[in-house]
C-alpha cells in the first residue's frame, strides 16, 4: 500500500457526535471555534462537562477552578465532597458493564449492578483485614472483571491503588510498593500470555511484598498471613463509599523519566473526569458503546478505560489473552466493539501474521491509537480493515500522558483524519509548539511543546519529587503566561496538523510502555565486561514504535558477541521480558557534556545519520561531543 489513508466524517456523523451537541449549545460552527471556547472559559468548560458526565457530589463544590496561587497549584472543585467510584454506578442497573472473555474462552456479561456489589464486597474486604481511608493497596495483575471491581473497591473505600504492569520484574515491584507504601498487594499466581508463564506471585513475593491477596488457584501454597481471593472477599455486597475532598488520591500511577526511580504521580477524584471528557468529547463515546482497550492496569490507559467508559454510560470490553492473536479479534467481532484502542505494534503484529484479517468490524465507529508514534502506511491499512470495500474508519491519534489524566493533543470525529497525523489541541487543554530559538515553529519546523494554562487532571505534586522541578523548571514563558514542559516532539504539518516525533528528553516509548534511558542504563551496567552504557529509542525511518540502541564500552578482550546475548537477556529479565533490543553497539568512549552527562541526543542523530546511509550493521564507533567518526577495527 502506498497511498496514506484519509477519513472524512459525513454529515450524519457529524450531527450525531457529542461535540456537534455541544457546539449547538454554544452556536459556533467548527471544532476551532469550540475548542477556543473550552479554553477561553474554563469554569464553564468543565462544569457543563461535569454535569453532561453526571458526576455525583455528596457536598457540591463552591467554586470550580481556583488559580489564586498560580496554574502551577490549581485547585478544582473547592469545597466539594464526593468520591468518584459512585458516579461509575448510575443507573440503569442492568445495563451491562463489562463483556470479557475469560482465558478458557467462556465469555460473560456482568452488569452495572453485579460491579456494584463486587466492588462493595472488595471494599468490605478490605475494612476487614484492617485497612482505612488513606491506606495504599496495589494491584499486580491483569486487567480482568475482579481488577476492575477491586480497583473501585478500594476507591470506595477512601483507599490508593498502586498500580503496577504485571509483566514487571520483582526490582521494578520493589520500587513501587515501596514508593507507595503499599499496605496490602493484590496479585495472580500466573499469568500466561503468548505461550509464555509469568510467576507474578513470585516474583510479588521476591519484591517484599506486605500482606499479599492471590487471585488464581486454591492450590497455591502461601506465606503466613497471604489470603486467597474467595477468603478475603466479604458476603456483604452493601457498602457507603467513602466521603472525599476532591484531592484526596485514588490511584498512584509510575512514569519514567531522566532519574533513576520512576515519578510516582497521585490522580485524585478529579483526574477521572479528564479521562472521561477526552472520551466524551474526542472518542465520542455514548451511552450503550463497548469500548476494549487492551492495556493494564499499571498504566495509565486501564484506569483511562474503566472511567472513560463507565462515566460515559458505555461498556468495558475485556479479553483475557493477548490482542496479537485470532481469537482476540474474533472477540472484538462478537461482543460488537464500538471503540477499539490499540498501540501501533498491535497493527503491525496484525499486519504482519493477517490474524485480524476476515471479521464483521462493521460496529466499529472509530480505533484510537496511543503510546508510541505510528506508521502511516500501517494505520492506512488500519483505517480499512475489516470494512466494506471502498470505505474507512478514522484513528484518533492520542497522545499525552500520566501526570495529565489524558490527553493533550489528538483527533476527533468533526474534521478531518489523515492516517498518523494529529488534529490538535484536545477539549479544555493547550499548548504550543517552540524552536531552539523560542519561537512558534512554523509549517514544516519541528520543536518541542509546551502546555498552556492548566486542566483537570494535570498533576500538581508528586509522591518522590518537586512537580515544579519537573514540569515548570527552566521552561520559557509565552505572553507572559508559565509554560508546562511535557517533553513531546512535534512537527507542524502544512494544513496545520501535527506529527509526533517522540520525546526530546532521554526516554522512549517501548511497546507502548514509557521508559527513561537511565533505568535501561542501570540493568545493562550490570553485564560482565560493560565499562559504561547509553540507551536510546529510535523511531524507524518510515514511522512506528520505538527501537531500543544500546551503546556499549567494554572491556578490552571480552567476545562482543556474549555481551550483545547477554545484554538482551537481561533487559528482558530484569526489565520487561516484552522489550526488544534492536541493535547493541560497541563505542570506544561516550559522548559527554563538560557536566560529564551524556549526550543522548548526539546518539540519536549519528545513529539515524548512519542508518540513513544504509551502512552494514555496526561494531564499533568512536563519538566525541564535537562530531564523530566511524571505526571498526577490534580494540
Amino acid at each position: 500500500m502506498s497511498h496514506i489513508e484519509t477519513w472524512n466524517p459525513s454529515d450524519e456523523t457529524i450531527r450525531q457526535s457529542n461535540l456537534f451537541k455541544l457546539m449547538q449549545e454554544k452556536n459556533v460552527q467548527t471544532f476551532d471555534q469550540i475548542h477556543t471556547w473550552s479554553v477561553q472559559y474554563p469554569e464553564a468548560f468543565w462544569e457543563r462537562t461535569i454535569n453532561a458526565l453526571g458526576i455525583n457530589f455528596n457536598k457540591p463544590y463552591t467554586q470550580i477552578l481556583d488559580t489564586s496561587t498560580g496554574v502551577n497549584n490549581a485547585k478544582w472543585l473547592a469545597g466539594a465532597e464526593m468520591n468518584i467510584a459512585e458516579s461509575c454506578f448510575k443507573d440503569p442497573c442492568d445495563r451491562v458493564a463489562i463483556i470479557t472473555q475469560r482465558q478458557d474462552g467462556h465469555t460473560e456479561s456482568i452488569t452495572v449492578e453485579q460491579l456494584d456489589r463486587m466492588s462493595n464486597r472488595v471494599a468490605n474486604g478490605l475494612k476487614n483485614i484492617g485497612l482505612k481511608k488513606g491506606d495504599a493497596i496495589a494491584i499486580d495483575m491483569a486487567m480482568t472483571a475482579e481488577a476492575v471491581a477491586l480497583y473501585l473497591g478500594i476507591i470506595k473505600m477512601g483507599g490508593a491503588a498502586i498500580a503496577i504492569p504485571e509483566s514487571f520484574p520483582s526490582e521494578e515491584i520493589e520500587k513501587r510498593l515501596r514508593i507507595g507504601n503499599a499496605k496490602a498487594v493484590f496479585t495472580q499466581d500466573i499469568l500466561v500470555r503468548g505461550g509464555k508463564s509469568l510467576p507474578i506471585y513470585e516474583k510479588t513475593c521476591s519484591a517484599g511484598a506486605a500482606k499479599t491477596i492471590l487471585f488464581g488457584s486454591k492450590q497455591t501454597i502461601l506465606r503466613p498471613g497471604d489470603l486467597h481471593w474467595d477468603d478475603f472477599l466479604s458476603a456483604d455486597d452493601q457498602f457507603k463509599a467513602v466521603n472525599c475532598s476532591p484531592h484526596d488520591t485514588i490511584n498512584i500511577l509510575f512514569s519514567s523519566g531522566t532519574t533513576g526511580e520512576p515519578k510516582a504521580i497521585p490522580w485524585d477524584h478529579t483526574t477521572p473526569i479528564k479521562s472521561a471528557s477526552d472520551g466524551l468529547y474526542h472518542h465520542d463515546i455514548k451511552s450503550g458503546d463497548v469500548v476494549c482497550w487492551p492495556t493494564s492496569m499499571g498504566w495509565m490507559m486501564g484506569p483511562w478505560l474503566i472511567f472513560a467508559s463507565l462515566l460515559n454510560n458505555a461498556t468495558i470490553a475485556l479479553y483475557e489473552g493477548t490482542p496479537v492473536e485470532r481469537g482476540f479479534c474474533e472477540f472484538v467481532q462478537d461482543a460488537k466493539v464500538t471503540t477499539l484502542g490499540i498501540v501501533p505494534s498491535i497493527v503491525k503484529g496484525w499486519r504482519n501474521t493477517g490474524c485480524a484479517e476476515g471479521f464483521d468490524w462493521g460496529h466499529i465507529r472509530t480505533f484510537s491509537s496511543s503510546g508510541e508514534a505510528s506508521n502511516a502506511h500501517d494505520y492506512s491499512w488500519l483505517m480499512q480493515l475489516n470494512q466494506p470495500e471502498g470505505t474507512a474508519k478514522p484513528v484518533i491519534e492520542y497522545c499525552g500522558g500520566t501526570e495529565i489524566g489524558g490527553g493533550y493533543i489528538g483527533g476527533n470525529v468533526l474534521t478531518r483524519n489523515e492516517a498518523s497525523q494529529l488534529n490538535g489541541p484536545l477539549m479544555g487543554s493547550n499548548f504550543i509548539v517552540l524552536n531552539d530559538e523560542g519561537e512558534i515553529c512554523k509549517p514544516g519546523e519541528t520543536g518541542e511543546l509546551f502546555l498552556l494554562g492548566t486542566s483537570i487532571g494535570q498533576s500538581v505534586r508528586l509522591l518522590n519529587n518537586d512537580n515544579n522541578k519537573v514540569y515548570y523548571d527552566g521552561c520559557p514563558t509565552w505572553n507572559g503566561e508559565i509554560l508546562r514542559r511535557h517533553g513531546d516532539q512535534m512537527t507542524i504539518m502544512a494544513d496545520g496538523r501535527y506529527r509526533s516525533n517522540g520525546r526530546v528528553d532521554n526516554t522512549m516509548n517501548l511497546g507502548g510502555i514509557k521508559v527513561g534511558s537511565v533505568e535501561i542504563e542501570s540493568i545493562v551496567n550490570l553485564v560482565t565486561g560493560v565499562t559504561d552504557t547509553a540507551a536510546i529509542g529510535i523511531p524507524p525511518k518510515d514511522g512506528g514504535p520505538d527501537r531500543l540502541i544500546i551503546f556499549a564500552v567494554a572491556d578490552h578482550g571480552i567476545s562482543r558477541d556474549e555481551i550483545k546475548a547477554q545484554k538482551k537477556k537481561t533487559v528482558k529479565e530484569k526489565l520487561n521480558p516484552f522489550f526488544h533490543v534492536h541493535d547493541v553497539v560497541f563505542i570506544d568512549a561516550l559522548p559527554r557534556t563538560a557536566s560529564n552527562k551524556v549526550m543522548h541526543k548526539n546518539l540519536r542523530a549519528h545513529y539515524q545519520g548512519v542508518e540513513a546511509l544504509g551502512s552494514p550493521p555496526m561494531t564499533k564507533w568512536r563519538i566525541s561531543s564535537g562530531g564523530s567518526t566511524r571505526n571498526n577495527s577490534q580494540p
